[in-house]
């Protein structure tokens, strides 16, 4: 790249605010040109970029339960080996290599939240067990269902509401990429900001020089008030979780805090209260302790957490609801193309260009019926019945929540995945046990159901913001959507 082609990568100054009547937003790689984007080389590092984060992903997530999302690090990663390989025009590539590699977290998220639960039960349940391949086929079958039910709503979330969500995540990937096709000192600050997140967190980790999760509970007084008035303050010192902050904004940083706030500082303090003497075991009889002789985070973590996801699942349901022109537009959409009164693709623009509604429907129909044999023979033992029921549940759960998932990556850049995946494993047990299904069987039927749908939230809400990126940088979106179920089968 020449040094007068790097000079004009750069983000429009109208990239990230809402666009005036009348006014466009033109991306960094113009419309009306073809760029590199899918070649061997986009392929291959987007494929080993999986590999590697999918490993990494699944070690963080087993061991504290949080699986870290792989956009930037893969941009980054992108970026350097671009740069050493003197790519010519390497943003198109970049975008791939970070859309397919990107899939890691997405998947391994959709498979530990739900899966490794019945490893964990054969502990009280020896007859249970599942084995790699319906493991496998689950996530498999869960993420591509995510891909094809967000791509009817790519055009709403990244172009109709462009600068009405912040989509944080996305938004520090494209800086990532656009600061690393500039090169020289735009690609300094960049650097310099990893180097010392990197040795921030090093030096947490490995010389213990302070605790990465500070409480009020180091000082005698902040002990004395967390037993006596059950209230304590806690903050993740986290380079991450600063950063995160810092592209999240104000705005929403205050929101997710008040969230905390609310759980830690009023329902705590209140239970510990209302509840002073009594013994709050309906839902678990191993509870012997009363609410008052509890620690805070004891009630936080036996009660205060079930109230967060019923939160998480009535904010679900209102995003539903919210969501519900969304969803019926979407659908209007892909029957008008069905009948064939969609607009000629050729015709389209490079940047507005999806994957065919006739794909998509054809695609997600074949997807369900695969998913219903695979819950009819692998996981059902051949009741029919039971499978009808559960594919039903499957595809009525994902449909509805793609867009709470997408709405959620949209403004705070993380996705509920594990408060919906609950509500869904709920469901499905409430459902299964109605209809006969019942013991060892029905509990593998609803924790490979929850990990079909859990994949396909995840999926979702990670995809929207691959497609968010593109369409800041202006890489082709069916090209996205189509490399994408490769990313997800590796």
């Amino acid at each position: 790249m020449t040094e007068k082609e790097k000079e004009a990568v750069r983000l429009p100054e109208n990239a990230f605010r809402e666009l005036k009547d009348g006014e466009e937003y033109r991306p960094v790689m113009n419309p009306q040109r073809q760029y590199p984007e899918v070649n061997a080389w986009s392929v291959t590092w987007g494929i080993l970029m999986a590999i590697v984060f999918s490993a990494a992903a699944a070690y963080l997530g087993l061991r504290v339960g949080q699986v870290f999302e792989a956009a930037i690090p893969i941009a980054i990663i992108a970026v350097g080996v671009s740069t050493a390989a003197k790519r010519h025009n390497p943003l198109g590539e970049n975008v791939i290599i970070q859309s397919i590699g990107a899939c890691s977290g997405a998947v391994v998220a959709g498979a530990i939240f739900t899966l490794p639960a019945i490893y964990i039960l054969q502990a009280k349940y020896p007859e249970m067990s599942a084995s790699f391949i319906k493991v496998f086929i689950s996530s498999l079958l869960g993420g591509i269902i995510g891909i094809l039910f967000l791509i009817p709503f790519r055009k709403y979330f990244v172009s109709d509401m462009h600068g009405k969500y912040p989509f944080p995540e996305a938004t520090a990937t494209t800086q990532v990429l656009v600061s690393g096709a500039k090169g020289g000192n735009q690609a300094k600050p960049l650097l310099f900001a990893g180097l010392v997140g990197g040795l921030y967190d090093f030096i947490v980790a490995t010389f213990g020089l302070w605790n990465e999760n500070f409480t009020t509970r180091i000082v005698g007084f902040g002990e004395t008030i967390a037993e006596k008035a059950k209230l304590v303050f806690k903050v993740n010192t986290g380079a991450a979780v600063f950063g995160l902050g810092y592209i999240v904004g104000l705005k929403y940083s205050l929101i997710i805090c008040l969230g905390s706030f609310a759980v830690w500082w009023l329902i705590i303090p209140l239970m510990s209260v209302i509840f002073h003497d009594q013994v709050l075991n309906a839902w678990n009889p191993a509870i012997t302790e009363t609410v008052g002789s509890m620690s805070p985070e004891t009630i936080f973590r036996e009660y205060g957490k079930s109230i967060g996801i019923g939160g998480i699942a009535m904010a679900g349901l209102i995003g539903i609801i919210k969501s519900w022109d969304i969803i019926k537009g979407a659908v209007t959409l892909a029957a008008r193309e069905m009948k064939g009164k969609s607009a000629d693709d050729s015709k389209q623009l490079r940047t507005q260009r999806d994957l065919s509604f006739k794909i998509i429907a054809i695609g997600s129909a074949v997807t369900l019926l695969v998913t219903f044999i695979f819950f009819w023979l692998g996981i059902m033992d051949g009741n029919i019945k039971f499978a009808v029921v559960g594919i039903l549940l499957v595809a009525v759960i994902a449909f509805l929540f793609t867009t709470v998932a997408a709405n959620a990556i949209a403004i705070v850049g993380s996705n509920p995945v594990s408060g919906m995946t609950l509500m869904t494993l709920i469901l499905a047990s409430v459902v299964m046990v109605a209809v006969g299904l019942k013991g060892v069987s029905g509990m593998v039927a609803a924790l490979i159901m929850g990990g079909v749908v859990c994949t396909a939230l995840s999926m979702s809400g990670c995809f929207i913001t691959d497609l968010k990126i593109g369409y800041w940088l202006g890489t082709t979106p069916k090209k996205q959507e189509s490399w994408k179920f490769l990313g997800t089968l590796v």
